[in-house]
């Protein structure tokens, strides 16, 4: 099994002989200026290879670029076996990169976010605290405890009762 370094390597000159080749090597019109490769990885044992691509346009494009790139999928190889001077030659694997759907999906997400959050800043503009201003009590401020004292000894001088005194 080769080191990881030396798989490191060979994904990286894969990656640049592919996006050569197709930038001036093929001239299948699927695989217009609108395909970009993203990554490539090599497996531990250099045997085979899978890169990674994207597709500028719809649906219609992506699927002619995925057959375009199969077709041109021999020839490449061979660019990469001329490039590499390894014994043996990685096949070539192409798969649609998931980045800008995921990319897509996770701008929705915040767009969602940002519409909530606007939503919530609307219904809040013109609300006020449901205590006062500033609930916390302040060091030296004594005369609030003082107050609420007060109202106890109040509350039981109504019910008819003093302080020590026992209910009849």
């Amino acid at each position: 099994m080769a080191d990881n370094a030396r798989a490191k390597r060979l994904a990286d000159l894969i990656r640049e002989v592919v996006a050569q080749k197709l930038q001036r090597g093929i001239k299948d019109p699927r695989l217009g200026s609108h395909v970009t490769i993203t990554d490539t990885r090599v497996t531990g044992d250099l045997r085979e290879a899978t890169v990674f691509y994207t597709v500028y346009g719809d649906e219609e494009d992506r699927a002619a670029a995925a057959a375009g790139l199969e077709s041109a999928k021999g020839v490449l190889r061979s660019e990469v076996g001329r490039a590499a001077g390894v014994k043996f030659t990685p096949t070539l694997a192409f798969v649609a990169d998931a980045l800008p759907d995921n990319a897509r999906t996770i701008e929705d997400l915040l767009d969602k976010a940002r519409a909530s959050d606007a939503k919530v800043r609307q219904v809040s503009a013109g609300a006020s605290y449901a205590g006062e201003s500033d609930p916390y009590r302040k060091p030296g401020a004594e005369d609030g405890a003082e107050d609420t004292d007060d109202a106890a000894s109040e509350d039981s001088a109504a019910d008819g009762h003093r302080k020590g005194d026992a209910p009849e």
